[in-house]
């Protein structure tokens, strides 16, 4: 199952990630060499979300990522939710429906 783990960032986010972004980057690379994380990243014009793909049983990874973020604890983050997304279409599609 996928599921969205979506980021409000904060107006000033860009000038102040510089101080967490590794920390933040680590993270994301160990979640992603786990199989947990498999897309992520911001949108962009303007910077005011952040996206990042989970797949697994649970929203718990998702859940447990955005806990222990570096941009959450620094409040960098104004708010955040995980969403199940039914994905249908695409190799990696949890449920295919042609």
């Amino acid at each position: 199952m996928h599921y969205l783990l979506i980021y409000d960032l904060v107006p000033d986010y860009l000038e102040r990630r510089g101080a967490y972004r590794d920390a933040h980057l680590t993270l994301a690379w160990a979640a992603a060499a786990r199989g947990e994380l498999q897309l992520a990243g911001a949108l962009t014009e303007p910077v005011d979300t952040a996206v990042l793909l989970f797949e697994g049983d649970s929203p718990a990874a998702a859940e447990a990522f955005a806990r222990a973020d570096p941009y959450v604890l620094a409040g960098l983050v104004a708010n955040w939710r995980v969403r199940q997304w039914m994905t249908v279409v695409g190799a990696g599609a949890a449920n295919p429906v042609r």
